[in-house]
């Protein structure tokens, strides 16, 4: 009997496990206390909206809502995202709104439709550890633009000239937390128009700000030479997997094929059940309860910080979003430090896989929307004894 030879794709080389994900396992123990994972809080979830939503749905329109949809997207759905974006100062229209399976399909799209093998893709440093993932199967190569503190330098973006697109979080970055300035947003779409280009703006976090919003987006200031991507993810449940991306009306065409291939369609009962609860203006006041939420998290976690870190240790206070980026002294390796702070009780995310190099082994990424804060001030204990036990050595 012969013995079947599956032979993989080149592609599938560069599939890798999600450093996140795995880490995740680790949290699940009993005890943990899980800093690592970037998910929403559950109790932000607007179950009793979604639960009246979706008898309506079924109530009203259930034949439409269980069949094969557009692979557009709900037209509602569509043009209530284009009257938001609009709000922002974004030039958009309906017809240009792809509803997609979360944003991070959005990614996916953009990769297929933008990336040749050996082809050129600029990324801030550090970056978005999905979209490293999402971007990677096409086989491009990553260019990083360093910056400081403020975000990507402009004069930097030299170094990505003829690249296909440029990916960027400008609101409240996952992994840094920081939030590009309406100033450094300007150079930056200026530096783009200077050598052509593009910029693909992804922006999950953006609804996510504590005491102000973020500046307009960066697709306000370049028209067609952006792509947006936005989420309901964070301000509804990441369960329901539904996402956007705002083309230009150029890429539209080979966009939505891309789209038919992946899935036909985003599932139509879920568009319509996030319909039927945003249409009212629902958000307008479930946002802000999450709003105060984290704010009261973030600040425990930065007073637990810096109460309880050892010198030489630096962190931000992010005005948004659900991350503080950690250096700690240059001499530590935070992947190697992980397992003694999961005996200790508590988990985090290194910050080398969010460095197309894997570089800056120092750093790490800790989440503080999903624990209360008395359990923050606790696994940050933890987490400082770890790290001094270390410096120590």
């Amino acid at each position: 009997m012969s013995t079947t030879h599956w032979q993989m794709a080149r592609r599938a080389a560069r599939l890798n496990p999600s450093t996140i994900r795995e880490i995740l396992k680790l949290s699940e123990r009993p005890g943990i206390i899980s800093l690592a994972g970037g998910l929403p809080s559950a109790d932000t979830f607007p179950v009793q909206a979604m639960r009246e939503a979706t008898e309506r749905v079924l109530r009203e329109q259930p034949r439409e809502a269980l069949q094969y949809a557009a692979s557009e997207g709900y037209g509602p759905l569509r043009e209530w995202v284009a009257a938001e974006l609009c709000g922002m100062g974004l030039a958009v229209e309906a017809a240009q709104v792809l509803i997609t399976t979360g944003s991070q399909q959005g990614l996916d799209l953009v990769g297929k439709v933008l990336i040749d093998p050996g082809s050129a893709v600029a990324v801030e440093s550090p970056t978005y550890l999905g979209a490293l993932q999402a971007f990677a199967p096409f086989e491009p190569e990553f260019v990083a633009v360093e910056g400081d503190a403020e975000g990507p330098d402009p004069a930097a973006l030299a170094s990505a000239r003829g690249a296909r697109f440029m990916y960027l979080l400008p609101n409240f970055q996952n992994p840094s937390g920081r939030c590009l300035s309406a100033a450094r947003r300007d150079a930056l779409a200026a530096a783009a128009q200077s050598i052509g280009l593009p910029v693909v703006e992804d922006n999950p976090y953006g609804d996510l700000w504590f005491d102000a919003p973020p500046p307009p987006p960066l697709a306000a200031r370049l028209g067609d030479g952006a792509i947006y991507l936005g989420s309901f993810s964070k301000v509804l449940a990441p369960g329901l997997r539904l996402g956007y991306v705002v083309p230009p009306k150029q890429l539209f065409p080979k966009m939505l094929q891309a789209k038919q291939a992946a899935d036909l369609h985003t599932p139509g009962f879920n568009q319509r059940v996030v319909y039927e609860v945003i249409k009212n203006g629902f958000l307008r006041e479930h946002v802000p309860t999450i709003r105060a939420r984290y704010r009261a998290q973030r600040d425990a976690m930065r007073a637990a910080l810096q109460a309880h870190l050892p010198a030489g240790c630096r962190f931000n206070a992010p005005e948004g979003g659900m991350f503080f980026w950690v250096e700690l002294p240059s001499s530590l390796d935070a992947t190697a430090l992980l397992p003694k702070a999961v005996e200790r009780g508590v988990a985090y995310v290194p910050g080398a896989p969010f460095f197309t190099s894997g570089s800056h082994a120092h750093t790490l990424r800790l989440s503080f929307v999903t624990v209360p804060p008395a359990k923050i001030e606790e696994g940050v204990r933890a987490l400082a004894a770890v790290i001094e036990e270390a410096l120590q050595k």
